[in-house]
């Protein structure tokens, strides 16, 4: 009988130990490490943090969901990895501590034949002085990150809205905390789904909205921008975001690192290195992301952890690390298996794999500040990765020798359904396909996409496919029938 451990239980960890456990059935054991105990559906978190959704309806308890599938389930955070094993013990484990179960603090160690990690992001509020300590989110700003998270800007926001009415004008900032972010879309969606709830409560009027972002431009989103067919005709993403920008009246602020946030104030740093500030009586900015902060030990106990890992606590996966010149950067320097190069029965998916570089153009201030995103690997792609390497893993404990499926960015397409606005006739989205999602200008020249695979269009009728989402993913989420028939 094999193991196989799972670290995480986000969108790549939940779709890898689903499809896991039915795959290998009563033969083998699936085992799921989270510290939590609900899984939620992000996407949906921008409709909580307006107060559009609650809480119950973007979260659902996961101890029941993994006991119907026959997966082990323990609500604990993974300290390390010793993927040689030990002194004490022969074979590979994970030491983890546990937060539920009515075991918390108390630590395990968790043997494995096979390990998937997919750890997801450590939101890095502690990274700008002032958003927060550590993965806390600070006084000073709201976040969505998380349902909890957005519960608290639904309250806040609807302060806010009761000062507006009483007469008192407020400054509305929204975007990105730090000039490394991931995570633009997020943000995007958050900005818009305001104005349309401030339109909605009829004081719009009173309101000044503002989008700080690290992009170098509007519609960038961490993908170095995009060309698509947008009602028979190709645009590119910074003309439809600054349009729509443009027609919501809000302002924007771009190639920014937010290096300090106060109360009712943010200073930040802009591309050609000047110095300046922004007030707010509303701020959501999204924190940098890094890896979870695990540790790696070989069998005699030494750290290996830069092995394992990249500087920034993400594993490194079969992805070329070497090139450092934007010159040099070609699709294939992306992993395919995402599998470790040193252990070959550990994989990484999702957030927690390291990518090898942005894909946006980097930047920096004549300071020497970098302001670049950092490569969107969320949603759809972290869904089709958990999958890819469960099928690799599973192949490989059947006898295959070698991973067996990919899932490489520069060769995969994805689909973006963004809200602007949530409402049964009012409500507006941004329905997008991208192909591939790493650009590949000598496959695809001038674009660096294919064009036919690559469309936007907005509108209400995307909004009802957003919905739609939401219900088909949470569905899907809790194995209910026919989950297996809806695509990741």
């Amino acid at each position: 009988m094999a193991r196989l451990v799972i670290l995480g239980a986000g969108v790549a960890g939940h779709t890898a130990a689903s499809f896991a456990a039915k795959w290998l059935g009563n033969g083998h054991e699936v085992v799921v490490v989270t510290p939590n105990a609900k899984w939620n559906w992000i996407p949906s978190n921008i409709w909580v943090g307006v107060g559009e959704m609650t809480k119950e309806e973007v979260t659902f308890d996961l101890a029941p969901v993994y006991e119907k599938a026959g997966a082990v389930y323990k609500q604990a955070k993974a300290v390390s990895i010793n993927p040689e094993g030990s002194e004490a013990m022969e074979k590979p484990f994970v030491s983890i501590e546990y937060t539920g179960q009515d075991k918390e603090g108390s630590t395990e160690d968790v043997e494995y034949d096979y390990l998937i990690n997919a750890t997801g992001p450590k939101l890095n509020f502690g990274a700008t002085p002032g958003l927060g300590e550590g993965t806390t989110l600070g006084e000073h700003t709201v976040s969505v990150c998380t349902a909890d998270h957005a519960v608290h800007a639904s309250h806040e926001l609807n302060n806010c809205i009761q000062k507006m009415k009483s007469g008192e004008r407020q400054k509305f900032l929204i975007g990105t905390g730090h000039g490394m972010c991931t995570c633009q879309g997020a943000a995007f969606e958050y900005i818009f789904n305001i104005e349309h709830k401030l339109q909605e409560k009829g004081v719009r009027d009173m309101a000044d909205i503002t989008w700080i972002s690290n992009e170098s431009f509007l519609g960038d989103f961490g993908m170095g921008g995009l060309h698509f067919k947008m009602g028979g005709f190709v645009t590119s993403s910074k003309v439809f975001a600054e349009s729509l920008y443009a027609e919501r009246g809000m302002d924007w602020i771009i190639g920014a690192h937010v290096n300090k946030v106060e109360s009712g104030m943010v200073t930040y740093e802009s591309l050609d290195g000047s110095i300046d500030t922004q007030e707010f009586d509303f701020a959501m900015l999204i924190p940098p992301f890094a890896g979870v902060g695990m540790k790696a030990y070989s069998k005699d106990g030494s750290d290996i952890t830069d092995t394992v890992f990249a500087p920034n606590g993400m594993m490194k996966v079969d992805a070329d690390y070497t090139k450092t010149s934007y010159a040099d950067w070609e699709p294939k320097d992306w992993p395919r298996t995402l599998q470790s190069p040193v252990y070959k029965n550990i994989f990484a998916a999702g957030i927690a794999f390291a990518p090898p570089h942005p894909i946006s153009k980097p930047m920096k201030t004549p300071n020497g500040t970098p302001i670049t995103p950092t490569p969107p690997r969320t949603g759809m792609p972290s869904a089709m990765m958990g999958k890819a390497v469960t099928q690799s893993i599973v192949d490989m404990i059947n006898g295959a020798p070698e991973p067996t499926h990919t899932s490489c960015m520069a060769e995969m397409g994805a689909a973006c359904v963004a809200s602007a606005g949530k409402g049964l006739f009012s409500g507006t989205a941004a329905a997008m396909t991208v192909f591939p999602i790493v650009p590949n200008f000598e496959k695809y020249p001038g674009t660096g996409r294919d064009i036919n695979g690559t469309t936007g269009e907005i509108g209400l009728a995307a909004h009802w496919v957003k919905h739609l989402l939401h219900h088909v993913f949470m569905w899907k989420a809790q194995l209910k029938p026919g989950w297996t028939l809806i695509p990741e």
